[in-house]
Parts: C-alpha cells; structure tokens; sequence
C-alpha cells in the first residue's frame, strides 16, 4: 500500500523500500519503513524551507512562522492521514466495492489530503505527503490482503505518471546553460549528499542498528527525484532571476542521484541487512 506514496514522495526511494519489505530484508528492524517515513519527513523540510526561500527572493522578506509550521505539518500530517485511512478501511470493510473503484476514492482523498496543505495558514500547518503515507499504513494494517491487491493497481498508474512528470520538467531545462553550470553544480551536490549521508549516519549511532545498518541507511538517501522534479522549475516560472539555476542543479540533482542511490540500494541490501528468516 505504500506504493500510493509514490507519487507525492521520492520516486527512487519508495519502491526499493517496498521491494526489500516484499523480500523480507530488513524487516525486524523496520529499516525500510524507516527510511519511507524518513523520506517523507525530509520531503516537510524542503518544502516549508523551499516555500521561505522563495518568499525571501520575492518580496525581500522572511516569514518566521515558516518555519514553525514543521512540526504541526507532522503531526496534523500523520493524524489526518490515520483518520482518513480508518475511514475508508470502513467503508471497504461495509460496502462491497471493486477494487479500481477504491483506487478512484483513495486517489480522490489523497489529492484532498495535499489541497489541504495549501489552505493551512499561520503556524498551523499541514503536511500532505505525510497523510497520504499515514493512509497507506493505516489501510495496510487493517486490511492487508486488500492492500496488496490495490499496490499492483497503483504501481501500475505510477508508471505513467512518473514518466510524464519527468519529461515535463526535462523538457523545462536549458542544456546549453546547464552545460555551462554542470562542473559547479555537481560539486555542489557532492558536498551536500556528504553532509547528508553524514548526518543520518550520526542521527543513528544510539540506535540499535549496527555498522552495516547504518550505512545502509544513510547511503539509502542519496536519491532525489520527484520533489526536486516538481519544485525544481517554480523559481524560474516565478521570474526569480537564478530560476534557470535552481531548475538545472535539481534536474542535475535528479541525474546524478537516482541512479547512483537506485544501483546501491540493489547491490548492497542483501550484504548490509538481515533476512527476517535469519532472525
């Protein structure tokens, strides 16, 4: 069921976790689980900080209540997505219903989910990405055969999504600008996925999850995709002068990361986690 996620959440990342909980690594430990709520969190983050930065470029000013409304984005986020998710497990639970029309309904709650992050105002704020993920656990656990079955469906329309998300913002880019830009702008990226893989290794050194763990995790979020394909071209559509910056170092971002994060994941899961039947 967390595939629904998919489409609000790092495009990279979500799928592998689901596979590694479909092969049963990781799992007693609830390492990709994990690293998916990590994921979604971060995604919080780089949205209220996108949003301040732009508003600073903008109008020359910066809103401190931006920054107050991350923790109520977290636990409004999770509570309307665990109300919505209780709900519709109801529903499916009273009412015979097909199973592409609970795609069509979940769809429509979860696109509710994310409208309502925009109506938040003030320091209340409300974080689509995570109740969207918080509807997906909660159906998963109360109905899990129902959720397999939807997974299959929703990972099926995820394929045409995530193409025409990509292309659109591919389409977006100046190549011969970001030629220009591409030897800065990749060491850039190093330097932050450095202070990046840094600090999720240091986040767990008092955890239970030993050396392997850890690494495995913090090198887990290297990819970034989807955000950054979403944001990446607003700047420059808002007539910011370093737009066509901004877009090129998130479609580099995107270049760069996916595929080097996506190739780890494959190669190392079965050497760095455990197999719950080794457990």
């Amino acid at each position: 069921m967390g595939t629904v996620i998919a489409a609000v959440s790092p495009a990279v990342v979500v799928p592998k976790m689901l596979q590694l909980m479909e092969k049963g690594y990781g799992g007693n430990k609830k390492i990709p689980q994990m690293v998916m709520a990590g994921a979604s969190v971060d995604d919080v983050f780089v949205i209220v900080l996108f949003t301040a930065f732009t508003g600073l470029a903008t109008q020359g000013n910066i809103n401190a209540t931006h920054f107050l409304t991350i923790p109520s984005s977290i636990i409004f986020g999770v509570l309307g997505g665990i109300a919505a998710g209780l709900i519709l497990s109801l529903i499916f639970t009273r009412f015979h219903i097909r199973d592409s029309a609970r795609v069509i309904m979940i769809l429509s709650v979860s696109f509710l989910l994310v409208t309502l992050e925009r109506q938040a105002k003030g320091a209340i704020g409300f974080s689509g990405l995570l109740a969207v993920m918080a509807l997906g656990m909660t159906i998963a656990k109360k109905k899990y055969p129902l959720s397999e079955r939807l997974s299959s469906k929703f990972s099926k329309l995820w394929v045409a999504a995530e193409v025409l998300l990509f292309v659109l913002v591919g389409a977006s880019v100046n190549i011969s600008y970001a030629w220009k830009a591409g030897t800065t702008a990749v060491l850039l990226l190093m330097a932050v996925l450095l202070f990046r893989i840094l600090g999720v290794f240091l986040s767990l050194s008092k955890t239970r999850l030993n050396k392997k763990e850890r690494i495995f995790t913090a090198l887990s979020y290297i990819p970034k995709a989807t955000v950054q394909a979403a944001i990446g071209g607003l700047p420059l559509a808002m007539g910011i002068s370093s737009g066509e910056l901004i877009l090129t170092v998130a479609v580099l971002s995107i270049l760069i990361t996916a595929p080097i994060g996506a190739a780890f994941i494959d190669l190392s899961y079965k050497k760095l986690l455990a197999h719950e039947a080794e457990n």
